[in-house]
């Protein structure tokens, strides 16, 4: 691959997870088709400029950061789904039955009237923090990671803009506690789209 072919797959793989990220104002889950396909995208291209600058470091830490983040959903979703699993089995819900499912609903409403069976619905909540205490961490990890191929870019390419977005995208990150967060990393993405832009082979 060449200098310009890299460049230019990274900086579109970029702009798609920039325009994937806003995926739920996008109907019918085109949003995580661009981003997945802007991931694709932007490992191939890096992995032309790791080549190119001779620096492995590039490449690796962008695809540490996407394994971290594939392991963080993959964990808080189980965690989520295997506890509400547990949940319906203990309030008598039998999910191989379907007629179980058509009264998933009101059998919730009728066993949580009473107080005394609050236990399951707190376990249910906690598994819940849980998930999104586990997103959080990997977040801020695999953040982590794409900021030093975001700093490693910086100083190849002398292009100063990675080393802001990669700042802004942890920062990001350690702010996903609160809502903003993820808008702060959108902002990271957008920066680390137009520095791509102004790489130069020189």
């Amino acid at each position: 691959m060449t200098f310009e072919s890299s460049k230019n797959l990274s900086a579109i793989g970029s702009l798609l997870m920039v325009i994937g990220f806003l995926g739920s104002i996008i109907p019918y889950g085109i949003g995580g088709l661009l981003s997945l396909v802007g991931i694709i995208l932007l490992l191939i291209g890096l992995k032309g400029l790791s080549s190119f600058y001779k620096e492995e470091g590039i490449f690796n830490n962008a695809l540490y950061a996407i394994i971290a983040s594939i392991v963080g959903v993959v964990v808080a979703f189980a965690t989520i789904v295997i506890t509400a699993v547990a949940t319906l089995a203990s309030i008598g819900i039998d999910l191989n039955n379907i007629e179980d499912w058509a009264n998933i609903g009101t059998e919730f409403g009728n066993y949580f009237a009473d107080f005394a069976n609050f236990s399951e619905l707190t376990t249910l909540i906690g598994a819940v923090i849980i998930a999104l205490v586990i997103l959080f961490v990997f977040a801020i990890i695999a953040m982590y990671f794409f900021r030093k191929t975001l700093t490693q870019l910086s100083s190849k390419s002398e292009v100063g803009l990675f080393g802001t977005a990669g700042l802004i995208m942890l920062i990001g990150a350690v702010l996903t506690i609160v809502v903003i967060g993820l808008f702060i990393i959108w902002i990271g993405l957008i920066l680390a789209t137009v520095a791509f832009f102004q790489m130069k082979k020189e």
